[in-house]
């Protein structure tokens, strides 16, 4: 699928490092682990908060760009 591109695969450099860090203090009481950051860091970088995912908890409660709900496809 990969060569297909039906998706496409982003590298997180360590510029983003502090806002990983970030939200993962800020979430700590979930806790955020490191790839649900890196999603929200991926909402923030695409600019939209469509995701896929059956973490449907965290991801009502996560919000990218500080404020804006996540729009689960599975729901």
């Amino acid at each position: 699928m990969y060569r297909q591109a039906v998706f496409t695969v982003l590298d997180i450099d360590s510029g983003q490092a502090e806002r990983l860090e970030a939200l993962m203090r800020a979430y700590a009481d979930l806790p955020m682990d490191l790839a649900d950051a890196s999603l929200v860091l991926l909402a923030e970088t695409l600019g939209h908060g469509r995701i896929l995912s059956t973490d449907r908890r965290d991801f009502h409660t996560y919000r990218w760009k500080n404020n804006r709900p996540f729009e689960n496809l599975l729901s």
